[in-house]
């Protein structure tokens, strides 16, 4: 029954990318409400599933259940849309795409929805070497049992501390190995990733940062002419926002603005 569960999810697993790893979160929200409408069937399939578990178990000499199996992969399932955010290039991007919007002065415009579902997709894209290379060295192997599980997760961390070191200042991982008071670091294998994620967040956020202070400066440049332009015709009781976004939009439109925006943050990445 384990070898049957195995095979199943890593036959689906092994043909993804970067989109496999969002699919599988929606998979656990819909495994969630099977399970509250057939509860009894469940709790058969569970007892059937520890009886074939327990004899599988005792004739290869005590290897982990298959229920304790689908536990961490349930764990690891409800982790995945923190895991994205925090360890992927998807802060930096939301955040940039959100200095935009506020720079164009539609709060609104493009919805949450749209926004946040860019970012994703951007993600995907960044992010798509860096799972093909963890799928290639760790989830392919492990599905076809020539490696171990902790030999896989070994070898599915390195790709992507690989990806947060280039991304990592300097400083900010000084600053971090320094708080968590851990032995000076000669090489990257030496930096623990309970300290390396901190620090990558802590960058992302300051090159976010600078990317949005570059695409505010013109709006802002607009919304002073504007003001000071109604100031000498005396019309203070227009609100320069209401002016000054046909402007920007005009701006954005004329020098391909998403273009630009996107093609930097793709850039910042290499």
């Amino acid at each position: 029954m384990r070898d049957i569960v195995r095979m199943t999810y890593f036959r689906h697993l092994k043909t993804a990318s970067a989109g496999a790893f969002f699919a599988l979160t929606l998979l656990l929200s819909g495994c969630s409400v099977n399970a509250g409408t057939s509860n009894t069937q469940g709790m058969q399939l569970a007892i059937n599933t520890q009886n074939t578990a327990a004899s599988a178990a005792s004739s290869t000499g005590g290897s982990t259940s298959t229920p304790l199996e689908l536990l961490l992969l349930i764990t690891v399932l409800s982790l995945a849309p923190s895991i994205i955010m925090m360890v992927t290039g998807f802060t930096r991007i939301l955040i940039v795409l959100s200095f935009l919007r506020t720079g164009l002065g539609a709060q609104q415009v493009p919805p949450n929805q749209v926004i946040v579902g860019l970012a994703l997709f951007l993600t995907v894209f960044v992010m798509a070497p860096t799972w093909e290379q963890i799928n290639n060295t760790a989830l392919t192997p492990y599905s076809n049992g020539t490696i171990s599980a902790q030999t896989a997760l070994d070898r599915a961390q390195t790709p992507l501390r690989d990806f947060m070191f280039r991304q990592t200042r300097e400083k900010d991982l000084s600053l971090f190995v320094y708080l968590a008071k851990t032995p000076l670091p000669k090489t990257q294998a030496d930096v623990p990733t309970f300290v390396l994620i901190p620090a990558f967040i802590v960058s992302e956020i300051k090159t976010a940062f600078e990317m949005g202070f570059i695409i505010l400066l013109p709006f802002a440049i607009i919304d002073l002419v504007v003001s000071t332009s109604l100031m000498s015709l005396g019309m203070l009781m227009l609100s320069p926002t209401v002016i000054s976004l046909p402007f920007k939009l005009l701006l954005f439109i004329l020098v391909d603005g998403w273009g630009l925006v996107i093609r930097s943050l793709i850039v910042s990445f290499h």
